[in-house]
């Protein structure tokens, strides 16, 4: 199930209930605070700031609320509704800075909670490169776009349960041989948050999450007997684009029914198809080497990799922060600086970091306004051919392992070295074989991600990543 957005998650609990002044909200937002309540609070978080003595400040309102529902073998398990919303406020004395939140947005709250900030601030050991961002690197108010990334689902909890019913139904109807659930669950979430600094920066936006899971388990009877569960679920910003409840039921019970049967294989080395599912991992974790956070602390398997080939020549990676509806777009980053589409790798060759106002200066760059994180990221090999679906990607592998599950959390990103448990089916001639499970993949990050000899064009959208399988030339398989 997909989480509220980072912002939303960041609040806090809300006992109080909305004052009389903040409700006048849009119409069925679901909302308890306006937007010119949030910009109210906000500018009287940084005007008690700058009476205080502050050198520079920002303050944050947000707010989230949501329904999360679970059901199991059609029976409702839990329901639960959240609400929660926050003022986070940031205080600077020349280059000193302290941070404080509230959940209570009484005046009274308001100025306890600069007032922490600041004296967080004036113990804070000294720091050169501590501040808000440059003001040429401020995202303007007239560059702020409507991403179109809210959504609200005006859902009853009944109405969730019998999706996620009828989710669990369609598995369980799929074969005989799906024999148990461990349930189904349905989620609707939605936040929106206004932010400004004195450096000028004002802006704010609504966003929404929507989704359903289900995670079916199926059986071989008799002297073998043999268990193996999948999942799969749909998410999506606009609850009208996701996938039909049966549709996403009869799937996951046939990803658990190609598993029964699975056997150990031994000890080998051969060519790895990563699922286009699990593929954005392999992404991520270049994503992390190249962050301004593990490079400046040299935390990172790809330092000084700007300008280098870390890819084969036909891999690009794009950033495009401003796809419609996207799950990683925005106008700006959480300090407000531009956010524009750019190649982070062109032809195999590193053309950006990561990087935010701070680690920008720790590394003696400018900021690439990914204060937050990465953005809508495509991974895309010039390769790819429209017809390299899964069963040509197979054809591609030839015989190896074809991945589809991984467990555990064994990478090292100070090293590159790769090494986590997996699950899925190998592969002779370009054809599954049988299911495989109990083994273990490892490598070096830096040799698989050169090691890339195709993506397919079965691109799957995981998050803000988007890529097709993968194939890596060569790994370890550790088996029996």
């Amino acid at each position: 199930m997909n989480k509220p957005s980072t912002r939303a998650a960041r609040a806090q609990s809300a006992a109080a209930a909305a004052p009389a002044s903040a409700t006048s909200r849009t119409p069925d937002s679901g909302f308890s605070y306006s937007r010119p309540f949030f910009e109210d609070l906000v500018d009287r978080a940084l005007a008690h700031a700058k009476k205080l003595g502050a050198t520079d400040a920002g303050a944050e309102a947000s707010e989230g609320c949501g329904l999360s529902v679970s059901v199991r073998k059609g029976e409702l398990e839990n329901v639960e509704r959240n609400r929660d919303k926050s003022l986070g406020v940031t205080v600077y004395i020349g280059h000193r800075r302290g941070n404080a939140s509230t959940s209570d947005f009484s005046n009274k709250a308001i100025e306890q909670t600069v007032q922490a900030a600041y004296d967080i601030a004036r113990f804070t050991a000294e720091d050169p490169v501590a501040g808000l961002p440059d003001a040429d690197d401020i995202a303007s108010a007239d560059t702020h776009r409507d991403l179109d990334l809210f959504h609200p689902w005006a859902i009853t909890s009944e109405e969730a349960a019998e999706i996620a019913k009828a989710c669990e139904a369609a598995a369980l109807k799929t074969h005989r041989r799906i024999t148990n659930s461990e349930g189904a669950g349905v989620s609707a979430q939605q936040s929106h948050f206004f932010s400004a600094h004195t450096r000028g920066f004002r802006g704010g936006y609504a966003s929404s999450r929507h989704s359903f899971s289900v995670a079916p388990i199926a059986s071989l009877p008799g002297k073998n007997a043999e268990m193996q569960r999948d999942a799969w679920y749909s998410s999506m910003r606009n609850a009208a684009d996701l996938a039909s409840p049966e549709a996403v039921g009869r799937y996951a019970a046939q990803r658990a029914l190609s598993r029964l049967g699975s056997r150990k294989i031994p000890t080998t080395q051969c060519p790895v198809l990563f699922e286009s599912t699990l593929a954005a991992g392999l992404l991520g974790g270049f994503v992390q080497a190249i962050s301004g956070g593990s490079l400046y602390r040299k935390s990172s398997f790809l330092l000084d990799s700007l300008g280098k080939m870390v890819f084969p020549k036909h891999i690009d990676i794009l950033e495009d922060p401003f796809i419609l509806g996207g799950k990683g777009s925005s106008p700006f980053d959480e300090e407000g600086v531009r956010v524009a589409p750019r190649k982070v790798v062109k032809g195999g060759r590193v053309e950006g970091y990561f990087l935010s106002s701070y680690s920008a200066r720790k590394l003696g760059m400018k900021t690439t306004g990914n204060a937050g994180g990465s953005h809508n990221l495509l991974m895309t090999s010039r390769l790819t051919q429209a017809s390299d679906n899964l069963d040509a990607m197979l054809q591609k592998l030839g015989t190896g392992l074809f991945v589809v599950e991984l467990m555990g959390q064994g990478v090292n990103y100070v090293t590159g070295d790769y090494s986590r448990g997996a699950s899925g089916f190998w592969v002779e001639n370009g054809k599954i074989a049988y299911p495989v499970h109990e083994i273990t993949i490892a490598g070096n990050l830096k040799d698989m991600l050169k090691g890339i000899e195709a993506v397919g064009a079965d691109a799957y959208n995981y998050g803000a990543k988007t890529v097709g399988s993968i194939l890596v030339n060569r790994m370890k398989v550790a088996g029996s």
